[in-house]
């Protein structure tokens, strides 16, 4: 495939070099900002204009102005600059801000405890949690450097680290009869209809015996499993760190006794860790081991 077959070959340079022209009303007072010669300035514009193949600027021996579509491709310039100035920007705050994504809940009960500890141990380093309900939790999206998760992941990009425990609780309608109980088994709950969310949620129907499984429904999102769950219509099964975040009016939490409990990972790109991810390791299972 030749360079006609792929499209005008647009570069930053010259889509910068159209925007100082306009913002400064010449080429002169252009070539002083780019730090460039006027020669220089005119051949850019003109190889913008020929790859293109359209007229951007009027010039007149007083007045350059942009024609109308050189109005519109300069505000599309000011966009993919701005963008590639935040990419840039982001790539070198990289070590200094620190995102932490997260499905359904963060940390449970440790959540606040973990921010206030982690400001004070590295105030250079900006924390930020971030909810985002996929398997990943948003790694493989790139919407964070470090996951939370509570189910394994078999991505072989990914390696992972269990930083803690937490029980596994029924979700149930308050005015459920089982509500009344201080804790329930699975047994309780093979006759019902469990409400899972198969991309991120830590239980299926799997954790009953073959003979003994509960019907199941799909939802992908906590808000609507636990408006749900408060109809009676079903129940749910979760880490209790769900309980935790996510407190509400006729819903009620019970421990499951007979359940094995959750396992809570940290999770990182294997071939490009953060160099905060072992301080977060150690802070996260001291919490866990100690609260």
């Amino acid at each position: 495939m030749d360079r006609s077959d792929r499209g005008p070959g647009v570069e930053l340079r010259q889509l910068r070099c159209l925007v100082a022209i306009i913002d400064e009303g010449g080429f002169t007072d252009a070539a002083a900002v780019l730090g460039v010669s006027q020669a220089a300035v005119s051949r850019t514009l003109a190889s913008l204009e020929q790859a293109l193949g359209v007229r951007l600027l009027r010039r007149t021996s007083r007045v350059v102005a942009p024609t109308a579509t050189g109005l519109r491709v300069a505000a599309h310039a000011r966009r993919v600059l701005g963008e590639v100035d935040a990419l840039v920007q982001d790539a070198a705050s990289g070590h200094t801000r620190l995102r932490i994504g997260y499905a359904w809940s963060a940390l449970g009960r440790h959540t606040l405890a973990f921010q206030r500890q982690w400001a004070v141990r590295r105030p250079g380093t900006e924390l930020r949690l971030v909810r985002l309900n996929s398997a990943s939790a948003g790694l493989a999206e790139g919407a964070c450097d470090l996951a939370v998760v509570r189910r394994p992941l078999e991505d072989r990009r990914f390696d992972a680290a269990i930083v803690g425990l937490e029980r596994r609780l029924c979700a149930l309608a308050a005015d459920d009869p089982l509500a009344r109980r201080r804790s329930v088994r699975l047994a309780d709950l093979g006759v019902r209809t469990l409400l899972v969310d198969r991309r991120t949620g830590t239980t299926t129907a799997e954790l009953w015996p073959p003979d003994a499984r509960p019907a199941t429904e799909e939802t992908h999102d906590v808000d609507d499993w636990l408006t749900v769950i408060a109809t009676g219509r079903s129940v749910g099964m979760t880490a209790e760190a769900t309980a935790d975040q996510y407190p509400r009016p006729g819903v009620v939490y019970r421990p499951v006794r007979d359940a094995e409990p959750v396992a809570v990972r940290l999770v990182w790109w294997r071939d490009d860790p953060h160099p905060a991810a072992q301080a977060v390791i150690e802070l996260l299972t001291t919490l866990y081991r100690t609260q």
